[in-house]
């Protein structure tokens, strides 16, 4: 008889599942229809971004399928599935993917509105912002992985906390090209760039009000209790790492995963994705070709 505390878990799971065996279909058309040549002027810029969507939309669906802990009794796939250390791994490589597409864009968008402010400190910050969202989301990855492997929770709240700053810088430029790519939209070749601003905004306006209000309260206020109470313990040493890549905690109640677990995955798993797979196809202003009028993106 199954129990009622794990019960919830599996329709969540299959429906998660579903939609990244759907993203992986999607993910592939993606990379088919955006190969483009060689020769075109853009192409290394689009070839980073088909990759590093191909990096998230893979660990994404790696995850949906392994997000519920369980033990097999057979060594070799527990830790395949199971192994915090491991998926911390995948993880790091999809998160850094994800904000290189995002940073990626803003750079290009950067390029194609030709608009920089006239005042020196904007300036600066327009052409730095993508990369400080980068930098803070692989700066992040470092306490992430410290998080798992030593159980601090004061690492965690870092991590959050970085990943906070990282969108937050981006926000105040992100809406600067939407204004700018908006006030050009009569002539259509901006419209790429408007559609990916608007998601931006979007996207850096919910994940900051909810990181802000909600995610890192709760981090922090874990942080400091631990601190207090030295529960739980913080780990050290090679038995540290060894049990984050080896021991299987068996975890599918609800009141193991909590809430916050559960919308941030189900989010990375579905939204997140769809994020990555519009980026695939590359923002950036586009021209009339010479022939029949197709539009192609402007060479730089």
């Amino acid at each position: 008889m199954q129990d009622d505390a794990t019960a919830w878990a599996w329709p969540w799971w299959t429906v998660m599942v579903l939609i990244n065996a759907v993203n992986l279909v999607l993910c592939v058309r993606l990379v088919l229809r955006t190969a483009g040549s060689v020769d075109d002027p853009d192409w290394k810029y689009r070839t980073w971004m088909r990759t590093l969507g191909v990096a998230f939309t893979l660990v994404a669906a790696y995850r949906s399928v392994f997000v519920c802990r369980y033990s097999t009794q057979m060594a070799w796939f527990d830790t395949l599935a199971n192994s915090s250390l491991l998926i911390r791994g995948f993880a790091l490589l999809a998160e850094v993917s994800f904000s290189g597409q995002f940073a990626l864009a803003l750079i290009q968008a950067n390029r194609d509105l030709c608009a920089e402010p006239t005042d020196p400190m904007a300036r600066r910050f327009a052409r730095r912002a993508p990369y400080v969202l980068w930098g803070c989301i692989s700066l992040a990855q470092v306490f992430a992985t410290t998080g798992v492997i030593t159980k601090s929770e004061l690492a965690f709240a870092i991590e959050e906390t970085l990943w906070f700053i990282g969108f937050a810088t981006v926000l105040p430029l992100a809406v600067r090209q939407l204004r700018r790519a908006s006030a050009m939209r009569d002539s259509g070749r901006f419209e790429p760039i408007r559609r990916f601003a608007i998601l931006q905004v979007l996207w850096c306006a919910v994940y900051c009000t909810w990181s802000g209000c909600l995610n890192l309260p709760i981090a922090w206020a874990a942080a400091v209790r631990q601190i207090r109470t030295g529960v739980p313990e913080i780990r050290h040493g090679w038995s540290a790492v060894r049990d984050a890549l080896l021991v299987v905690h068996e975890s599918k109640a609800w009141s193991d995963w909590g809430f916050g677990f559960v919308f941030w995955h189900s989010s990375y798993f579905s939204v997140c994705v769809w994020l990555s797979l519009f980026l695939m196809t590359a923002p950036r202003a586009r021209q009339e070709g010479p022939d029949r009028g197709t539009v192609r993106p402007i060479s730089r």
